[in-house]
């Protein structure tokens, strides 16, 4: 698929996340020596602690006229737009409030705070004045996003596990290009809530420790939470979507094909919808959720996809693995990399034992704090996020690329 539909610019990004609040404690974390939230609890399993990726500072509180959204993953969601409120405010006065979607990926949405009312229910047989069951629905997020602007367009959630936000940028692109809207607002968020770390802890999936991708010893994962949220535009931009590749190898409900065959089908459709070949890509943020069958297809899909010694690292160490947000939260970080090019873009370390595992083919580790690419006119870098269930997805973000941008 080559690139013929309208430029889809990121002209703007608000985050929040185990990496700090704003692009600036992010940046820091990311390329520098800020430690990462990755925080000890002892309320989330029965019995045992794990270690979560947590959002320290206290989320925005919602606007008094929509408590009735008061949830922790909308006050994230709101966290993050309030990063960026110039932003979309000039968006919304290019377009017009007709104009301007809301697309999001979640997998969470406020089921802790459904959680917390059924065990007061359950405890005391009433429901508290502050359940709501419409917390828990999907849409919520989006639904708060839209009444809290004033939107007047299509506001959806996409949620496909890990995959959700993600397949978010997809969707907005295709939006654009067949005139439903002008532009987006385009991301994902999820909150830390028992039910998840639960799950995963039943799927014997959680890591004892801070998570070790790619290790011979590693383990599973660390839950975290997060809201990234960019403004898709047309018009203008330094940063932009040049590709996105989407697939499903429908191999089993929670584990991915071990050789990795609709990852790879993924990032190629990325590259093909990017017109770009292989080496015109500079760096990976891998999916790298440190469990012992997505690293090993990942590595290997990586392997075949790239002809050259390519860039690689996994950021769940530093932000946990926030579900259905880690797909935006990671083109956040290529974004943040892509904004720093004047002296080659910066990049995230790889953080592990260094104890490689001998099944898994090698792939350049990006290995000490302050690694940058060559300075460059352009670069583009790929974000992967592959889900439950075989839905995979890969992201690629450029600078320096004046051209027409991706197609539906």
């Amino acid at each position: 698929m080559t690139a013929t539909g309208k430029p889809a610019f990121l002209s703007a990004l608000g985050v929040v996340s185990a990496l700090g609040s704003g692009k600036a404690q992010s940046s820091e974390t990311l390329f520098g020596d800020r430690p990462a939230d990755m925080i000890l609890h002892d309320d989330y399993l029965v019995d045992a602690s794990t270690i979560l990726g947590t959002v320290t500072s206290p989320p925005d509180a919602l606007p008094d006229h929509l408590g009735h959204y008061d949830t922790r993953n909308n006050r994230l969601l709101w966290t993050a737009a309030n990063q960026i409120t110039d932003e979309i405010s000039d968006v919304i006065a290019t377009f017009g409030k007709d104009r301007v979607a809301i697309i999001l990926g979640t997998s969470t949405s406020g089921i802790e705070e459904g959680t917390s009312g059924y065990r007061e229910k359950l405890a005391t047989g009433k429901w508290s004045d502050t359940f709501r069951y419409e917390h828990q629905e999907i849409g919520s997020p989006a639904d708060f996003l839209r009444d809290a602007l004033g939107l007047q367009n299509q506001a959806y959630v996409i949620s496909t596990a890990c995959s959700s936000s993600a397949k978010a940028f997809a969707a907005a692109i295709r939006l654009m290009n067949a005139g439903f809207c002008d532009a987006v607002l385009v991301g994902g968020v999820d909150s830390l809530c028992r039910l998840t770390v639960r799950g995963f802890h039943s799927l014997s999936s959680v890591a004892t420790g801070i998570c070790n991708p790619l290790s011979i010893n590693r383990d599973g994962i660390n839950i975290g939470e997060g809201a990234a949220l960019f403004v898709m535009r047309p018009d203008r931009g330094d940063i932009s979507v040049l590709g996105v590749g989407e697939t499903s190898d429908a191999h089993h409900p929670n584990a991915p094909h071990p050789d990795g065959i609709g990852a790879t089908a993924a990032m190629r459709a990325a590259l093909d919808q990017a017109g770009l070949s292989p080496a015109a890509v500079s760096y990976v943020n891998m999916h790298g959720t440190a469990t012992p069958l997505n690293d090993s297809m990942e590595a290997r899909a990586i392997h075949q996809v790239f002809d050259h010694d390519i860039a690689v690292s996994s950021t769940k160490p530093m932000t946990g693995h926030t579900l259905g947000a880690a797909g935006a939260i990671e083109a956040a970080i290529l974004w943040l990399s892509l904004t720093e090019m004047e002296n080659g873009p910066p990049l995230p370390r790889h953080i592990w034992d260094g104890v490689a595992d001998p099944d898994i083919p090698k792939i350049n580790l990006v290995k000490t704090v302050g690694q940058r690419l060559a300075p460059a006119e352009q670069s583009a870098m790929m974000s992967n996020s592959f889900a439950f269930g075989g839905s995979n997805v890969s992201v690629i973000l450029g600078r320096g690329f004046n051209r027409i941008g991706p197609s539906s």
